[in-house]
């Protein structure tokens, strides 16, 4: 079965074809190439239409162009390769480590890739460390510096950008030609460029990171919002039912009120003199009720006992206004934080109103 790719032992790049593998052995010096059954990747994003071939490179181009959807179209494109050798190039010889099946290699010693030490050194001042500016030079093809710079700043975010690159002892590794070496002044000149160019891409990747970073700010900064807007709406439907319970007390107190008041029309005289007594506590506590004296009863007063307390629901009535027995049941006491002046006004009225009935008493 025919593999889908053609893979360099050297460095792990997957090739479509024999002619992608002669120009990645030209540009790189690697030698080292056998038939794979795993595919090209074809990733297209879906803003640009552009193809990528490697998960890393469509990260760095949603760093770019802030395009996050890529659609995965390798086995649209993927087709078994023709391992003959194009026409151009069929009367010269088969590139040496070329293989159409086996790896010429299945193991051996692995070895740092010798790099032109010149460049190595100029990419050392420059800053780069060691790893990073063997693997620019040996991936780039060993050629010059900024196709170097320009391999690192592209692969800056690999897992292994900081692990020195390893070949097999016995690979063939023959360095393109250098171009000619620049003046001391030329140099200067040449390496402030590639340090503006790598500080311009990075400069444009920190933009589009603190675009990213506005848009999360602005998202959490929305949902902040709304969490507060249903908290406040929440807040108000508590409030609002609150103040419904209320008066639904208040009018329940006044209901057993007025119902209490009815009960007790048996006796005329004892009645009204008792709703008159009561209309007197009730009217003492509402305009005075920071003074104790008028909210503390002693209930085997004579004068109580005659006017109230003997009377059924004389007692009880005192008590929907608020007041308790303390010490034993000695007094009636209406606690100043339990004074209610709706509930004593309501009272009030209620009393009142029964007393000027011309049917008091009849109905």
């Amino acid at each position: 079965m025919a593999g889908l790719s053609l893979k360099c032992g050297d460095c792990g790049a997957l090739l479509k074809s024999v002619e992608e593998a002669q120009e990645h052995g030209e540009l790189t010096s690697h030698s080292n190439f056998s038939e794979s059954m795993e595919a090209v990747l074809n990733l297209v994003c879906t803003t640009c239409g552009k193809p990528f071939r490697s998960k890393t490179e469509s990260s760095l181009h949603k760093k770019r162009t802030g395009h996050t959807k890529f659609v995965n179209k390798t086995s649209e494109t993927t087709k078994p390769i023709s391992l003959e050798v194009p026409k151009a190039c069929a009367s010269a010889e088969p590139e040496e480590g070329f293989e159409t099946g086996e790896s010429s290699q299945s193991g051996g010693e692995m070895v740092v890739p010798e790099v032109d030490k010149n460049l190595l050194g100029k990419l050392e001042e420059m800053g780069f460390p060691k790893a990073r500016a063997t693997r620019g030079l040996h991936y780039s093809g060993n050629a010059n510096l900024e196709e170097a710079v320009n391999w690192v700043v592209e692969h800056d975010d690999d897992p292994d950008i900081d692990e020195m690159p390893m070949v097999h002892a016995n690979t063939k590794v023959e360095a393109s030609k250098p171009k000619p070496s620049l003046t001391p002044e030329e140099m200067k000149i040449k390496t402030q460029e590639l340090r503006e160019k790598a500080r311009k891409k990075k400069e444009e990747e920190e933009k589009i990171m603190e675009r990213e970073r506005e848009k999360e700010r602005i998202r959490a900064g929305k949902e902040l919002l709304e969490a507060k807007r249903i908290e406040e709406e929440n807040e108000r439907k508590r409030l609002f039912f609150l103040r419904k319970a209320e008066k639904e007390e208040e009018k329940r107190a006044r209901e057993k009120i007025r119902q209490k008041l009815e009960d007790d029309k048996d006796d005329e005289a004892k009645v009204k003199r008792a709703f008159q007594t009561l209309l007197t506590y009730v009217g003492n506590v509402a305009k005075n009720p920071t003074e104790e004296k008028f909210r503390k009863i002693r209930l085997n007063n004579p004068s109580f006992q005659e006017r109230v307390g003997s009377l059924e629901g004389g007692i009880e009535f005192l008590e929907l206004c608020g007041f308790e027995k303390i010490e034993g049941g000695e007094f009636l006491f209406l606690s100043g934080d339990k004074i209610s002046m709706a509930v004593l006004n309501t009272a009030g009225a209620e009393l009142n109103s029964a007393i000027v009935n011309p049917f008091f008493g009849v109905l």
